[in-house]
This record gives structure tokens, C-alpha cells and sequence, in this order.
């Protein structure tokens, strides 16, 4: 029985110090950011990120996920209602708004979900705005877009039929998979436009600033 009574002081002082480390984990985890946080290594963070094992390039995945969404909207929009839209010219109206709307709402928005940091994303985006004026933007560059595609496959024809002889045919038709390549082609360059005369913009104010 002696035992017993001096046991108890010792466990209810254990028990003491275990809520109170629980009561600070808690408190640390809460009052938890990125200025009073550890520093953690990206081998260590690899360690607890889930996914595939084969790890892709931020430009290859990029690229995918691009080529992915406009070859959807090819499938949808123009296999889809070709049988409904009969003519060209509004059928390329119709696909390259929906280019715009898809790249605003699904696009991007998958192109910020992988993306290894808050901001890194948006390297990938012509358009960084969100809400209705991004998606106006997109818009318009998707039509602007869908303008250098049809120049593209036109080219291709004009060559193709000047080779073979063969004037009343279209070689190449349009499909998803060349459909969203040529997409994501165009999307990179003129992303690749913007980051250079960005960057322009910014050493000259750089050494502007070193002058003044």
C-alpha cells in the first residue's frame, strides 16, 4: 500500500508534463510560418511528397499538362460540335474561346497545383491575373492563339498539297494530339517573348538605378 501512495505523486507529475508537452506542440503548430519555422531541405521534402517516382521537369510537366487541356478542348469542341457547327469559321470562334476559358479555369489553376512553390507556377502562365479580367485575357490570347495554330496548319497544307500535286484535298485534317503540340508550342514561345522582355525591362531599371 506504500508502494501505491508513492507512485501516485510520480504519475500525476508524468502526466502533468506530457499534457503540457502536447499543449506547446499544439501552440508551435498553430502559431506555425514560414519566419519561425526550420529550414527544411528539398531532399528531405522529397521524402514525404507522394506521387510518381519518375520525377518530370517543371518545363516537361508544364508542357503536358498544357498540351493535355487543349487537346481536351480540340476532342470537345470541335470533334464535338462539328457535327452541330458546320462552319469554319464559327467553329474556330468556338474553340478558341473555350481555349481561353479552359486555360483560365483548369490550365493554370492545374499548373499552380504542381508547382513546387507558391509563385513558381506562374513562370508557365502568359496570363497571372485571376478572376473575370484574367479570364477576359485568356480569352483573348487563346483567340490570338488559335490565329498563329490555323496559320500553322495552313502552312503545313499549302506545303504538303504543293508536294503532292494533290490541290483538292487537306492533307492534314485537325486532331487533339497535334492540335494541343502546336498549342503548347506557341503558349511556350510567347511566354518565353514575355519573360525576355521582362527581364529587359528590368536590367535596364537595374542599371538606371545604378546610374541615378
Amino acid at each position: 500500500m506504500a508502494k501505491r501512495g508513492k507512485a501516485a505523486p510520480e504519475e500525476k507529475k508524468a502526466a502533468s508534463e506530457y499534457y503540457k508537452l502536447n499543449l506547446k506542440a499544439v501552440d508551435d503548430l498553430v502559431t506555425a510560418d514560414e519566419s519561425n519555422s526550420p529550414p527544411v531541405s528539398q531532399r528531405e521534402l522529397r521524402k514525404y511528397r507522394s506521387g510518381p517516382k519518375i520525377h518530370l521537369s517543371d518545363w516537361v510537366r508544364s508542357a503536358l499538362i498544357t498540351l493535355w487541356f487543349a487537346g481536351a478542348a480540340c476532342f470537345f469542341f470541335l470533334w464535338g460540335l462539328g457535327v452541330y457547327v458546320t462552319s469554319q469559321l464559327d467553329q474556330m470562334v468556338i474553340l478558341s474561346v473555350a481555349l481561353g476559358a479552359i486555360t483560365d479555369l483548369l490550365t493554370n489553376n492545374a499548373l499552380r497545383f504542381f508547382a513546387k512553390t507558391k509563385e513558381a507556377g506562374d513562370r508557365f502562365l502568359m496570363v497571372t491575373r485571376r478572376g473575370v479580367g484574367g479570364l477576359l485575357l485568356n480569352v483573348l490570347y487563346g483567340m490570338w492563339v488559335m490565329f498563329c495554330v490555323v496559320t500553322t496548319y495552313n502552312v503545313i497544307n499549302v506545303i504538303l498539297v504543293s508536294l503532292s500535286g494533290a490541290r483538292d484535298t487537306v492533307p492534314l485534317g485537325v486532331e487533339p494530339i497535334l492540335f494541343g503540340v502546336l498549342v503548347t508550342a506557341w503558349d511556350f514561345l510567347f511566354i518565353k517573348i514575355k519573360r525576355t522582355a521582362l527581364q529587359m525591362v528590368r536590367d535596364a531599371r537595374a542599371k538606371e538605378g545604378k546610374h541615378g
